[in-house]
């Protein structure tokens, strides 16, 4: 078992366009500007990561994590800087490697990338790319990507991008490796796959007990050591939001949380979202809303029976007033995640980080 003080503890946005002090929408220009301050301000009380979606939807301020990374790296000092996710499937993989270790230069050495198919799909034909060419898509240019990590001349044959003969991508790292997660939603091959390429896993779990997915942390980790690789850490972000008190939490989030909920499960096919299944949720499912000691409690019951080694909570759900998160992202710091830890060190989990 590691230190509880290996832990890590990020927090995630996708750039949610958030109310301003009259409750209208902020413009995206304004949104992006509120991430950063946030990111510096998560920076200040010792949030470890923060992690940035990539979206190409009007709710949704975000479509360039990298180039909002960069602007928070040189405001920063301490936090590491990750997307969550960089959509690979729709972009291409000599680029991504570009963009992210010029990130990791301008941050002397805090950049992640985080890889994922994306559970929306609006930058497929925004990119022109064909939505029948899903899974190969994902295979071919993680497989690529792969290549690319060894900072060496790298030789690729495919069938969607040109293949590349003995090519060398700069700049180079100062590491020699850039960090790389990959975003799973939960499917067994995803999982495989993840460890297939030495990547850290960080699971996506947005509903229902986090617990259903013990399952695949443990065939992760079976598949990490069958193919030789060392123990690597999984992370879990799940979406939330920190007040003062748990009635005040619930109060800033449930309108936000459920128009932007309502609006994106229209287009999958779910029922609207009720102010009881909300409750439930908070008190039972994936959505880690209330005072600090609250989402400390549920953070830390999460960890224990996950046996994981990191938690990022994304806290930008929907548009909650600009004031209101970053309150939630100092409670975060300040509050949350020291209670954490003192709670695992009361009852420690098996990490592994």
């Amino acid at each position: 078992m590691n230190a509880i003080e290996n832990i890590e503890f990020g927090i995630d946005t996708f750039g949610d366009v958030p109310s301003g002090p009259s409750g209208e929408l902020v413009s995206q220009a304004q949104a992006i500007r509120a991430t950063v301050q946030e990111a510096v301000l998560a920076d200040q009380v010792g949030v470890d990561v923060v992690a940035v979606g990539e979206h190409h939807r009007p709710e949704y301020a975000i479509s360039s994590p990298e180039t909002v990374l960069a602007g928070i790296a040189t405001a920063t000092e301490n936090i590491r800087l990750s997307s969550g996710v960089t959509v690979l499937s729709s972009d291409d993989p000599v680029r991504v490697f570009q963009r992210f270790a010029t990130v990791d230069a301008l941050s002397n050495g805090r950049a992640e990338v985080m890889l994922g198919r994306g559970s929306f799909t609006e930058s497929f034909p925004l990119f022109g790319y064909d939505m029948a060419d899903y899974e190969v898509l994902f295979e071919e240019k993680i497989n690529l990507f792969h290549e690319l990590l060894g900072e060496k001349p790298v030789t690729w044959n495919g069938t969607q991008r040109a293949p590349l003969q003995n090519v060398e991508v700069f700049p180079k790292t100062e590491s020699g490796r850039l960090k790389t997660w990959v975003g799973v939603g939960g499917s067994p091959q995803s999982v495989i796959r993840t460890a297939h390429y030495g990547f850290r896993m960080m699971l996506a779990v947005i509903g229902g007990s986090p617990e259903r997915f013990a399952p695949y942390v443990d065939l992760y980790r079976r598949a990490n050591d069958q193919f030789g690789h060392e123990t690597l850490p999984v992370g879990l972000h799940s979406p939330g939001f920190v007040a003062d008190t748990d009635e005040q939490a619930r109060e800033l989030m449930f309108d936000a949380y459920k128009e932007q909920r309502d609006r994106i499960g229209a287009s999958r096919g779910w029922s609207p979202m009720s102010r009881s299944e909300f409750e439930h949720e908070a008190a039972e499912g994936s959505l880690y809303i209330g005072s600090p000691e609250t989402v400390a409690r549920k953070i830390a019951a999460t960890l224990r029976s996950l046996d994981i080694g990191r938690f990022d909570l994304i806290y930008s759900g929907g548009a909650v007033d600009a004031g209101a998160r970053l309150r939630a992202v100092e409670l975060y710091g300040t509050k949350v995640i020291p209670l954490v830890r003192d709670m695992l060190a009361e009852q420690p989990a098996k990490i592994n980080s």
